[in-house]
């Protein structure tokens, strides 16, 4: 069901844009049939991969596949769009006009020009994004405390060791005092990722790397991979904490797993165990890579929680369903109950639907401030 709803924008090109072309019949089946292999490319990820979320085939295939499939996906959009407009034309003046094709020339080029856009934004390395988060009860040691947030990286064929290191050394260059990492590292085995997640050895930051697990750690071998990280020099913080110090003064930095481990053998995430000696009043920052349970959160006395996992939606429109998934929350700051809840849109993003348009990719620098 899933691969065909994948495939109704190609059925809408081919019957509202190709078919009343101009064109020779032979040269409509062949782009029908090149963009019909675009739409299905997540069921040639399975047969050919094994999954959905990890290609093991060439980069550039895997980047001209998402090409053509947001190019599908826009242009099944603006023909749509054309058709209601189409009809309002009709119902006012009583005739249903005929678009003409340069129109739809017109309409296709915008689509694959806005596709190209939307993947050269997806793969890049991402900008750096300064936020300042005011925190009542922060020690004033820590007033001005940097700490970088990298989430949903998705380290794989499109996102290889090139991009890794070069996020790493884009990374490093901005010399914070912390960096924390919000899951899902990768797509793919540890036997296939090992060499591109090898750079992320190198993050530095005065007071160390942490990490939590996202959902994708559970698809590849959980414990494999959470075992690998640590060897890269990464704490994991899966349901505990850990207490920064400067001088006497303290905050905290707690972590759970993904409730992708709902169900499974593995720890489900467990904020209580994550806070358990915690000290008294110190400010707590939480990393917990879906941000839906951030009320709860925001319940036990959180003061910041850093999530991913929704991409930030990656196309401004696309962002209201992700929302609806995910507690309302899908992009940016929110204010959850006296809780700062930042909503990552992700330093990568898993290679199906590799597409940003209004919902940029970040390496997230948040300054902590004394809230007055």
């Amino acid at each position: 069901m899933f691969h065909f709803i994948l495939g109704l924008p190609w059925l809408v090109v081919l019957v509202r844009f190709l078919l009343p072309l101009p064109w020779i019949l032979p040269v409509k089946i062949l782009i029908a049939g090149v963009l019909l292999v675009a739409s299905q490319h997540l069921v040639i990820n399975r047969i050919s991969s094994g999954s959905v979320f990890a290609p093991e085939y060439p980069r550039p295939l895997i980047i001209i596949f998402n090409l053509l499939f947001g190019a599908t996906v826009l242009l099944a959009v603006f023909q749509l769009a054309l058709d209601v407009v189409s009809l309002v034309v009709m119902l006012i003046g009583g005739r249903y006009p005929a678009p003409s094709p340069e129109v739809r020339y017109v309409i296709g080029a915008a689509a694959l020009c806005l596709a190209a856009w939307g993947v050269v934004q997806a793969v890049r390395v991402p900008p750096v994004k300064d936020i300042e988060i005011a925190i009542a009860g922060l020690p004033p040691t820590f007033d001005g405390y940097r700490l970088l947030q990298l989430t949903d990286l998705h380290i794989s064929r499109l996102f290889p060791a090139s991009w890794t290191e070069a996020v790493v050394s884009r990374s490093n260059a901005l010399d914070v005092d912390l960096v924390v990492v919000t899951g899902d590292f990768i797509d793919g085995s540890l036997e296939k990722r090992r060499g591109d997640v090898a750079p992320l050895a190198k993050l530095r930051a005065r007071d160390g790397v942490y990490a939590i697990p996202g959902n994708h750690e559970y698809f590849f071998g959980y414990e494999n991979w959470m075992r690998h990280y640590a060897s890269l020099g990464m704490r994991m913080l899966t349901n505990r904490h850990a207490v920064i110090e400067r001088d006497d003064a303290r905050i905290v930095l707690a972590g759970v797993t993904d409730h992708a481990a709902v169900g499974r053998k593995f720890p489900a995430p467990d904020l209580a165990a994550a806070l358990k000696e915690a000290p008294d009043g110190a400010p707590v920052v939480l990393l917990d890579h879906q941000p839906r349970m951030a009320p709860r959160a925001a319940k036990a006395g959180v003061a910041l929680q850093l999530s991913g996992h929704t991409h930030g939606g990656m196309v401004l429109g696309l962002d209201r369903l992700v929302a609806r998934s995910n507690n309302g929350f899908v992009s940016g700051l929110y204010d959850v109950d006296g809780m700062h809840l930042y909503v990552n849109n992700g330093t990568g993003l898993w290679p199906g639907f590799a597409l940003r348009l209004g919902r940029p990719s970040e390496l997230t620098v948040f300054t902590l401030r004394r809230k007055a």
